[in-house]
């Protein structure tokens, strides 16, 4: 029985931790695949997704690199964790921590919320400062928050230098467990950790869960919309500009995860940093618009997403590589082609969405591109001629009207555009490639 008093974990020899759990210095549970806790309980959710973590290795090394936990040594998961001698308030919802050679080397500790519940600044910061005195050097918090990456944080908590504070939405580790699903390089090997993979997104999938995907726009992004509509000034300090631009990282990555559901890929939103928001703020002040980004292995080329505030529509467009190797209007027929060949492979789609498909020629050493509606390859002919085209971006220009200011219906809408693009268009382009010199 241990008499001392807990100071710290890291660097405690892991016999010495059972001990303190055992006098009630330390309270602990391990995590279990199956708690005896009400379906939709937060503390259920946490031991379900601790204990997918130990039992399935490919989820297990992809959430452990995301944290840049070591995948050496001994992981031990527990949940509901107390410090009866540091912090007898404090109830840390889930703890990982590595044993190499009987000591206790890093650890994280989560903070998890489900449902309508939102990550708290002051008891993360509580909790960056218990972590301190633990001797731990990372902190997860995970919501159905979304953030464009999970190095960002919902709140704007103070963290120290050497202190790693990360985020994860429900709905991403959901998609992380899917994708481990698919045929692919990453998938599980083990055929009975497939099924506990599956019975794991299976609880995580039903409502009753407590996880939700991107259902709505925060308030800002309905006040900027109207404000730039009855052309009011906007100004940097404005709260609700900045919780548009937090509403649309947020819209893009749940886009990204969105279409790596659908594809079985992992489809990656814009990089952002600290100082993205800022930067967005003045795009949106300066320009009226926002711009995003999805990157998809393997296709012809990223999405360009586009959002003008101010004509209220979203553009999406690919760029094509022609046949440089051959005239502008072999060029012209060749983009054509493609294009009355995705419509044949996905005509019901692509009808519904013909009228506001529009083609980008990129002539060379222009300002500007010159631009057809899809039915207008005559006359894009006509006004190439002499010119050298370089490359075609294929746009699709959604016009959203009244939808474009409903936090809810935006949502929808962008949703719904993304996935008819890709499946009618973009998934059937390809990209010429420069033949190999002949002898």
């Amino acid at each position: 029985m241990i008499q001392k008093k807990f100071s710290k974990l890291i660097g405690l020899n892991y016999e010495d931790f059972l001990a303190y759990v055992e006098s009630g210095q330390i309270i602990a549970q391990e995590s279990r695949l199956i708690p005896l806790l009400k379906t939709g309980d937060e503390g259920a959710l946490t031991s379900i997704f601790m204990t997918a973590i130990k039992l399935i290795r490919e989820y297990r090394d992809s959430i452990f690199k995301e944290l840049k936990l070591s995948r050496s040594g001994k992981a031990h998961y527990f949940t509901e964790v107390v410090f009866n001698d540091i912090d007898d308030k404090s109830r840390i919802d889930g703890l990982i921590f590595i044993v190499s050679k009987g000591i206790i080397k890093e650890a994280v500790v989560f903070e998890m919320k489900n449902k309508n519940n939102s990550v708290d600044k002051d008891q993360v910061e509580r909790y960056i400062s218990l972590c301190k005195q633990l001797g731990i050097d990372k902190m997860a918090t995970v919501s159905n928050e979304f953030v464009s990456d999970c190095t960002q944080s919902p709140v704007k908590a103070k963290a120290p230098k050497n202190f790693s504070l990360f985020h994860f939405s429900w709905t991403y580790l959901m998609t992380k467990g899917q994708l481990l699903l698919f045929k692919n390089d990453a998938n599980i090997k083990d055929e009975d950790q497939v099924e506990i993979m599956r019975e794991v997104l299976h609880y995580f999938d039903n409502p009753t869960s407590g996880i939700s995907g991107y259902h709505m726009m925060k308030p800002g992004w309905k006040d900027t919309v109207e404000k730039i509509t009855n052309r009011i000034p906007l100004k940097m300090s404005d709260s609700f500009v900045e919780e548009a631009v937090e509403s649309w990282h947020a819209e893009e990555k749940d886009m990204a995860l969105l279409l790596s559901r659908k594809l079985g890929t992992l489809v990656k939103s814009t990089a952002r940093n600290k100082d993205s928001v800022k930067a967005d703020i003045k795009k949106i002040i300066s320009e009226q618009e926002l711009i995003g980004n999805l990157s998809i292995k393997n296709s012809v080329s990223d999405i360009k997403i586009k959002v003008d505030f101010e004509i209220k529509t979203v553009s999406m467009s690919v760029k094509v590589t022609p046949p440089l190797n051959k005239g502008t209007t072999a060029r012209i027929t060749w983009i054509s082609k493609q294009l009355e060949s995705a419509k044949k492979k996905s005509e019901t789609i692509f009808s519904s969405i013909e009228k506001d498909i529009l083609i980008e020629a990129n002539i060379k050493h222009a300002r500007e591109h010159i631009r057809i509606p899809l039915s207008g390859f005559e006359t894009l002919i006509e006004e190439s001629k002499g010119k050298e085209i370089q490359a075609f971006n294929i746009v699709l220009l959604s016009k959203f009207n009244a939808g474009f200011n409903s936090n809810k219906k935006f949502i929808f809408l962008i949703e719904k555009m993304v996935l008819e693009y890709y499946a009618s268009i973009v998934q059937h382009l390809a990209n010429w490639n420069q033949p190999a010199p002949r002898i």
